[in-house]
């Protein structure tokens, strides 16, 4: 049998402004809403583009395991594919 997991319990980790935002968010009736324009959201896409046409380039890098275990679990808390983050961290250092 079985049985359904609990979600997180995260209470304990949120200040009073971040559970007021959860309870809206968890109320009945919410209904997400963007105050972005229809111009800002093409700004934001040519802003986009623009960064991935950038040309890219194919290297092989040799790093420990469990660097790349714990690079691979933070992309995935963060939503992305591990190697986008491991461009973005690479950026961010030599910018």
């Amino acid at each position: 049998m079985t049985t359904k997991a609990e979600p997180p319990k995260i209470a304990g980790f949120l200040d009073e402004e971040e559970m007021a935002l959860v309870k809206a968010i968890e109320a009945p009736g919410y209904a997400p809403r963007s105050e972005l324009t229809p111009a800002g959201k093409k700004a934001y896409a040519a802003a986009a583009r623009a960064a991935m046409n950038e040309a890219r380039v194919k290297i092989s890098l040799r790093i420990p395991e469990s660097d790349l275990l714990r690079l691979k679990a933070k992309a995935m808390r963060e939503g992305m594919p591990y190697q986008t983050l491991i461009g973005s961290i690479l950026h961010k250092a030599v910018s």
